[in-house]
């Protein structure tokens, strides 16, 4: 029984090491200097910082992860293997020039909008919940639009696609010759 007392201490020791290792590397990869490092995301941060998410009156700041990146563990390792993809394609060189990325980003954005509907906006709805909004205090037409979103079980998603970043053009389809 003795033999095993150290090296069960060593393996202990080890997973802390890991764990700890393992939830600063994900710490880091969650800040929005992390996630703009690549030259296609330097795009969306123009457009980040120009919206009310960036900078408001009141102090209240979202960064990429608030939007992006789910609180929860299982959710966030999904979205980090989501988001793995987009850093794939900068190295293969598809989305590493504005030009690239506007070429694909009609596309990058449904995906995100499909995301973003399939978990009812969960991470907008962090910050933004109907429970929480005051409708009094909102102007006549979002009072009723957010009531009846509520009412149809409508996502935040639904009606908010350029919020914090420029609303991509639907491509074209090209002429049938």
């Amino acid at each position: 029984m003795k033999k095993w007392i150290i090296p069960g201490i060593l393996f202990f020791a080890v997973g802390i090491i890991f764990a700890g290792g393992f939830s600063v590397a994900l710490d880091y990869t969650n800040t929005t200097e992390f996630c703009t490092s690549c030259h296609s995301m330097k795009v969306n941060l123009k457009e980040l910082e120009e919206s009310a998410h960036w900078k408001s009156a009141s102090g209240v700041h979202a960064g990429c992860a608030d939007c992006h990146v789910p609180k929860q563990f299982l959710p966030k390792m999904k979205a980090k293997i989501f988001a793995a993809k987009d850093v794939w394609h900068e190295i293969l060189g598809t989305i590493n020039t504005p030009e690239k990325y506007e070429a694909h980003r009609w596309g990058m954005a449904n995906r995100v909008w499909a995301k973003m509907k399939a978990t009812d906006s969960r991470e907008c709805r962090s910050c933004h919940s109907f429970d929480h909004m005051d409708f009094s205090e909102q102007d006549r037409l979002a009072r009723k639009k957010h009531e009846n979103a509520e009412d149809k079980g409508k996502t935040c998603i639904d009606c908010h696609k350029g919020i914090a970043h420029e609303e991509p053009d639907e491509p074209e389809e090209p002429d049938e010759a």
